[in-house]
């Protein structure tokens, strides 16, 4: 198998793995029971969790832990919008957003919130004068993610958070594509998103940093947890797996950064001596994805012809809608040719270079093949 969808999901880490296991079984009780085992869960949910904000350079009291990184998103989103509704009802983002984030913002404009989009440039990054003169009196939440899921594209997010520091509403991060990838600084930022499985973590635990400056309204009421924002009752294991998750994550990441870009490269030259292969990732997008479209042959039509040669690459992101074409894709090039025939390949320094050479021989055989039958 040759498994180039890194940016849908990551294979769980052993270390990991293990660790988890380990805090099922010694530890089997409920952090919120008052007897012994359960005082030294929450000691284990604490020690975890000061391992975490530490990364993170955050308070451990502004650690809350979900089930997802759409979770965190609806939290972050729906959270502040209930909570601050007073102030006002306007929220800003891009149309580069993860559907967690469009789907939500959607649901808010019906209930009568006002949703604008910030223009952005060429290369699909944020106008911050654009952002500037969108936001007014009754704007309460600025929302950005940190690494498009799709083309890979990197907002300059600690330039959006300095302007967004002089106004006082408060500014959401996903970090969901970005973290264990490259540094991001929270210094500007109130809240952000990311989940473990996209780190080599498992499925089922992620969090969503939030400044304690914040106040939200939460989504899941009743039963005590490790914070107010987000009851039920602690999943420990889980919590523990994510602090090892990340500690790995955000270890060696500059030679890990090096050795997929060096991938990426290799990568792209060759995908590029195709003629009707487009590159729509640019140079603002980070090297563990790189999007292509190989005009005049439909995105699920490649994807499962490789699929044959036991190879998985994905057309959009894994919780995108169902058009048959990407919005990301045409909102960068609107091109709907290219929108409709692309592909997203995702690698990670998990990648070898024979993957990308044996991916790139059933491609070619896949390419000559499709495209005689148009």
């Amino acid at each position: 198998m040759i498994y180039l969808d890194y940016s849908a999901t990551t294979p769980v880490n052993k270390e990991i793995l293990d660790s988890y296991i380990k805090a099922n079984i010694e530890f089997p009780g409920n952090a919120n029971s008052l007897h012994k085992l359960g005082n030294n869960i929450d000691k284990l949910i604490h020690s975890a969790t000061s391992q975490i904000a530490q990364i993170l350079n955050v308070k451990n009291n502004e650690i809350i832990y979900t089930s997802s990184s759409s979770e965190s998103n609806n939290l972050a989103l729906k959270g502040v919008a209930f909570k601050y509704q007073k102030k006002g009802k306007h929220i800003i983002t891009t149309k580069f957003e993860h559907s967690s984030i469009n789907e939500t913002l959607k649901y808010l404009a019906n209930l009568g919130y006002e949703i604008s989009y910030v223009n952005c440039d060429n290369n699909g990054l944020v106008l911050l004068d654009e952002l500037k003169k969108l936001i007014r009196k009754d704007t309460i939440l600025v929302s950005i993610t940190a690494v498009n899921s799709e083309l890979g594209i990197r907002e300059p997010i600690e330039e959006i958070g300095k302007l967004l520091k002089n106004y006082s509403c408060f500014f959401h991060v996903d970090l969901t594509q970005s973290i264990g990838k490259i540094n991001i600084v929270l210094e500007n930022v109130d809240l952000a998103s990311f989940s473990a499985h996209k780190i080599y973590g498992l499925k089922g635990i992620s969090v969503l940093m939030k400044k304690e400056h914040v106040m939200l309204e939460p989504l899941i009421h009743g039963g005590k947890s490790t914070t107010i924002y987000r009851s039920g009752t602690p999943a420990h294991p889980l919590i523990v797996s994510m602090s090892k998750a990340l500690r790995l994550a955000t270890s060696d990441l500059t030679n890990r950064y090096n050795y997929v870009k060096n991938l990426n490269i290799y990568l792209k030259n060759n995908l590029e001596k195709f003629k009707d292969v487009y590159i729509n990732s640019n140079s603002f997008s980070i090297p563990h994805i790189l999007n292509i479209s190989v005009v005049g042959v439909k995105s699920e039509t490649m994807m499962h012809a490789l699929e044959e040669y036991d190879i998985y690459i994905s057309t959009k992101t894994a919780c995108s809608d169902k058009n048959d074409y990407s919005e990301n894709v045409y909102e960068l090039t609107k091109d709907m040719a290219r929108s409709k025939s692309s592909l997203r390949i995702s690698i990670s320094y998990l990648t070898t270079k024979d993957e990308i050479d044996k991916f790139l021989k059933y491609f070619e055989i896949c390419y000559q093949k499709l495209k005689k039958l148009i």
